[in-house]
């Protein structure tokens, strides 16, 4: 007996196209799939509002939970994100780990945000996960790098940058500012020099690789230099009051009373209600023989809050002044 295999393979054919237009065998729908590149064009052109009705749309029709739903949910996490509505872009990025788990863009995403929104525990559980997959997944080495310095643990997270930067030697300067800040928090200047000084090589025109510099100079022993790179940061940030206000602290120190001054105007110019300004007005003008006006500046900081850091210095530096 001959048989006619023809019919038997267009039968299973049309059983293999009808499995693939119903989702079956883990392959999403051709109609979605069509559905999700139309919800990925959005995305892509900016168009975020869009993008979240049909990726949300998306999501909740098909029954396929396999790797395009996975993409689909971090589309529509990364939608929020875009419009800075970081509590519902976890709240996607759990439900989707609900159905896959072990997927490491939606495991990686939810750790950034754990890490943003000041979870630096669930966010380093999570960065765990990925790293146990992938061992040199880049995303996951510098954030957990960052997760770690976040929690104090310094060396552990330079165990970490290390790593992430034997993987990736040209990586953005912000990963060596980072790496270098992990020194300078440990008071190793030495370091913290070194490799601020590589970020800066990198990158120039950022104003807090300027500010850890001058940091890393200061804690050297080169208060001029420090200055200079302090000047630098504001070239580029002018109007960031807490670089003028650690200028200001700096020229004090350094005695140059009246520029330490003029520093702190520029503060209040900004913000007259600013503590830390009106603290440093006042100690100046006790330097430069100006104190009536300096105890009435102390009484009016202490007067205000008293529970504040500077509220509670100033009112300690009073009962040390005069009382007439």
């Amino acid at each position: 007996m001959c048989l006619n295999y023809k019919p038997l393979f267009i039968a299973a054919a049309a059983l293999w196209t009808a499995a693939c237009s119903a989702g079956f065998l883990g392959l999403a729908p051709a109609g979605d799939r069509k559905e999700y590149v139309q919800a990925r064009d959005l995305y892509n052109s900016g168009r975020y509002d869009r993008a979240i009705t049909e990726l949300t749309e998306y999501i909740y029709k098909t029954k396929n939970v396999k790797r395009r739903e996975a993409r689909a949910y971090r589309l529509l996490g990364a939608s929020y994100e875009q419009q800075n509505n970081l509590s519902k872009a976890l709240e996607v990025y759990l439900e989707a780990l609900e159905f896959h788990p072990k997927n490491t863009p939606l495991l990686a995403a939810a750790a950034n945000l754990y890490q943003q929104t000041g979870l630096t525990n669930r966010s380093i559980e999570l960065y765990a996960r990925v790293l146990t997959q992938e061992p040199n997944n880049l995303d996951a080495l510098s954030g957990q790098a960052a997760n770690y310095s976040a929690m104090g643990f310094y060396s552990k997270a330079r165990q970490t940058y290390d790593r992430f930067f034997e993987l990736n030697p040209t990586a953005d300067a912000r990963h060596r500012a980072r790496y270098a800040e992990t020194f300078l928090r440990q008071r190793n200047f030495e370091n913290a020099f070194i490799n601020i000084t590589m970020a800066l090589a990198n990158n120039d025109q950022n104003p807090d690789f300027w500010r850890l510099s001058a940091y890393a100079r200061q804690g050297l022993g080169q208060p001029q230099e420090a200055l200079q790179d302090l000047e630098a940061a504001l070239l580029l940030a002018p109007g960031r009051r807490d670089l003028l206000a650690q200028k200001a602290l700096w020229l004090y120190k350094d005695g140059d009373y009246k520029n330490s001054l003029a520093t702190a105007a520029q503060i209040l110019k900004q913000q007259p209600d600013n503590q830390l300004a009106q603290f440093i007005q006042a100690m100046n003008w006790y330097r430069l023989g100006k104190k009536n006006a300096s105890k009435k500046q102390l009484e009016k900081i202490s007067q205000a809050d008293t529970d504040t850091f500077v509220g509670q210095v100033a009112a300690k530096l009073l009962t040390f002044l005069p009382q007439k």
